[in-house]
């Protein structure tokens, strides 16, 4: 199923005419046929819009045509999972892949999954090596077949599920195309490394993302506390809500500008909401997007 078919569905199975979603959105009903008849897509604020009404994730509204091929095509998998009896503190490094996935789970396990559409011999060509001490658990993924990196970033899926009881700070070290965090109760989770694209949703717990490189990140639902910590680089963060967070610039010598209408400001955000987005950077640029 297409984008357009998949948003006409899911439009009409929640009972809104193109009018009343056009109305929601701030848009013409023509876009809305345009989009439903696959002659556009909407931009990456309308998709957050849009994700928001239909309560889903962006992963759910932008990929349901992906998603749905991986069920059906992604025929090579290789997990492990390792029991957890007491809270730790979890250094995972995982390497380079195409997408990470990040969340919790209920049961008392670390799951540390690899996925590939054309991979057939994952269990070979990457090793999940696991390391416990009393408070602490270290995973590495190793590529033990010197899979290149280009291969790995375009063939390599990695999803990672924590327990919710027994996690309290989690580092993880990775180089992705993409990052999805989503649905996840923590009290710290670091990212350290690069993500071209980042999505983040219903985060309880302080969120830290660490690089060099630059960053576009989409926040959908809540998080307890997002902080930008780049050298040299900018992050561009597309919030649904923006009155729900304070923003604060704890970098030294980084600027946080405010992108609306197109238009790029100095401006001082004005929101006193109670989650935060910060940058502690050195010489970055936060840039809200409302």
């Amino acid at each position: 199923m297409n984008f357009g078919d998949s948003l006409k569905k899911i439009r009409t199975n929640q009972g809104l005419s193109q009018e009343q979603l056009a109305e929601k959105i701030g848009v013409s009903r023509q876009a809305i046929t345009k989009w439903e008849t696959n002659r556009g897509l909407p931009d990456v604020e309308n998709m957050i819009i849009l994700a928001n009404i239909f309560n889903m994730t962006l992963d759910e509204l932008i990929l349901q045509r992906k998603n749905e091929q991986e069920i059906q095509e992604n025929l090579f998998s290789s997990e492990t999972v390792y029991d957890i009896d007491c809270v730790k503190h979890f250094d995972i490094r995982v390497g380079n892949a195409r997408k990470i996935f990040i969340c919790t789970c209920d049961d008392e396990k670390i799951h540390i999954k690899l996925r590939s559409d054309v991979l057939d011999n994952l269990n070979s060509l990457y090793k999940v090596k696991i390391d416990e001490k009393k408070h602490r658990i270290d995973v590495d993924c190793k590529n033990i077949k010197e899979i290149s990196r280009f291969e790995s970033e375009k063939l390599l899926d990695i999803i990672i599920m924590l327990p919710k009881d027994f996690t309290e700070h989690c580092e993880i070290d990775a180089n992705v195309k993409e990052l999805y965090i989503e649905n996840l109760k923590v009290k710290r989770l670091e990212y350290d490394g690069a993500a071209d694209l980042v999505y983040i949703n219903n985060v309880e717990g302080n969120l830290e993302l660490t690089g060099k490189t630059d960053y576009e990140i989409n926040l959908v639902g809540t998080c307890a506390l997002l902080d930008v910590n780049q050298l040299g680089a900018k992050a561009l963060i597309h919030v649904t809500d923006i009155s729900k967070y304070k923003v604060v610039n704890k970098g030294r010598k980084s600027k946080i500008y405010c992108l609306k209408d197109g238009i790029l400001s100095e401006e001082i955000i004005d929101a006193n909401g109670e989650n935060i987005i910060s940058t502690s950077g050195i010489r970055s640029e936060l840039i809200i997007v409302t």
